[in-house]
């Protein structure tokens, strides 16, 4: 009994396991949505080091 109990355990985890290898569209979505956020913050992050540049630039000028 207690073996029936534990393969059929066994069994529905495998299963599980397997059911969760592919991705479905919630999953792809997330990962354009992380990709897009990615994308944002380099932008940002490129746009305030060239403000800090032509600051710097600037600032040697006078």
């Amino acid at each position: 009994m207690r073996r029936t109990l534990f393969l059929a355990l066994a069994l529905m985890l495998g299963f599980g396991l397997v059911a969760c290898d592919d991705e479905g569209p919630a999953e792809k979505a997330g990962e354009q949505v992380d990709e897009a956020v990615e994308d944002t913050g380099q932008a940002i992050e490129e746009a305030g080091d060239e403000m800090e540049e032509t600051t710097d630039n600037m600032s040697d000028g006078n």
